[in-house]
């Protein structure tokens, strides 16, 4: 018999994971990418190289480079920050996480106490609003359109909150490719952000994880490379570009900040070898990775727009993203995504029903899609099985994927 921990547990520990079983036969859920487009070859021969070079450097924390990460890695970091989002940072302004996840984590237990509000878009990363939940904080959710978070609204909230003698602790946005939406928030908009950050003296919590997949390759500034004041956290990862499972983000801020965040940093520095890796790597090649990551994920993303048109018609809804790995899809009237999720999963289907992304009322219309890891047969047959699914389940669309029309 086992020692029974249970009456010693504190209230607040989560109930027990399951055990992992694999990934399901139809696997539109997470963040993951693109198997094929991992560079296995050139990763190893990058971090061959930075082994030969400097692997003794593994004998102290930190690799000489301080509690900051790895300098040269965070020497790229401030270059790709530069090249893409804008910003004219340095490695000192850097600081290598464990994952974005990581990073909103210590930017969470830096300014928010229990009984706090924040301001957060109305569908969101899920991850963001559980981590709110479970630390007692208020959201309060602002909608949004085609293009992102609408400036009015968020305007109005930030007026209504003053009269209510509450000042939020942040705004929280996934402003550059937005999960689950994909919307790019357009300039004016960003400046209208800024703006308004400012006269409120409320800071902004930019997460960018999904800036660097844009089809275009081109999007507006980042809103830390228009920000003058230091009023704007920004984030980001190489988790959707280079590979999830190495578990590199970053944070970039001014060092009034940045000191503060490192000082809570307890774990005596994140994956060395993984950030020997990329340094070694992503100069010479991250350019190159990225576009050719985009063309297959746009390719993806087709095939899934043509698998929803041919089995459900007209009877769903999406706008297509400019970028990203998800596709945000409004089903038909009278199929509650919650349920639908649950009848899917013992099919092998697995898809994120809608309350798990938005606090919207009428969240449970919507599903999110990620497709960026399943080939394109699997995301054509798993599109199929959904129809069947829903038309089994809930009468709609009027004729499955597998009935001849």
């Amino acid at each position: 018999m086992s020692f029974d921990y249970t009456p010693i547990l504190p209230a607040h520990v989560p109930a027990p994971a399951a055990r992992w079983t694999g990934f399901p036969e139809y696997n539109f859920v997470g963040g993951h990418i693109d198997d094929a487009t991992v560079p296995v070859d050139d990763l190893r021969a990058a971090i061959d190289r930075a082994m030969v070079r400097e692997g003794s450097n593994l004998a102290t924390y930190y690799l000489q480079s301080g509690p900051q990460g790895y300098r040269p890695c965070r020497e790229f970091v401030a270059s790709k920050l530069k090249t893409y989002c804008g910003i004219d940072t340095t490695a000192d302004d850097i600081l290598l996480t464990s994952g974005s996840l990581q990073a909103m984590d210590l930017i969470n237990k830096l300014l928010l106490e229990k009984g706090d509000t924040v301001i957060v878009e109305e569908s969101n990363y899920g991850g963001a609003f559980s981590k709110l939940r479970a630390l007692g904080v208020n959201m309060v959710s602002i909608p949004l359109d085609d293009q992102g978070m609408r400036m009015d609204a968020l305007e109005a909230a930030l007026d209504d909150l003053v009269a209510k003698g509450i000042k939020p602790k942040y705004i929280f946005g996934i402003i550059t490719v937005h999960n689950p939406t994909g919307t790019i928030l357009p300039l004016d908009r960003r400046h209208k952000m800024i703006e308004l950050a400012k006269k409120h003296g409320v800071p902004i919590f930019e997460d960018e994880c999904y800036s660097d997949i844009v089809w275009s390759n081109e999007r507006p500034p980042a809103l830390r490379a228009l920000d003058d004041t230091g009023i704007v956290i920004h984030i980001g990862t190489f988790s959707k570009t280079v590979g999830p499972a190495l578990r590199v983000g970053y944070i970039n801020a001014d060092w009034s900040v940045l000191s503060r965040l490192i000082a809570m940093k307890s774990d005596a520095g994140s994956g060395a070898l993984e950030q020997m890796m990329l340094s070694e790597y992503c100069p010479d090649n991250f350019d190159a990775h990225v576009k050719r990551c985009n063309a297959v994920l746009e390719g993806k993303l087709d095939a899934l727009i043509q698998s929803l048109d041919e089995n459900f018609g007209a009877a769903v809804h999406y706008q297509k993203p400019p970028g990203g790995i998800f596709l945000w899809v409004k089903l038909p009237e009278g199929v509650k995504t919650s349920r639908l999720a649950e009848v899917a999963a013992t099919q092998g289907v697995a898809v994120n029903p809608g309350p798990e992304w938005s606090l919207g009322k009428d969240s449970d219309d919507w599903i999110r899609i990620c497709y960026a890891n399943p080939p394109i047969e699997k995301i054509w047959a798993g599109v199929a099985k959904l129809a069947d699914i829903c038309h089994a389940e809930f009468g709609v669309p009027e004729f499955s994927g597998n009935i001849r029309r």
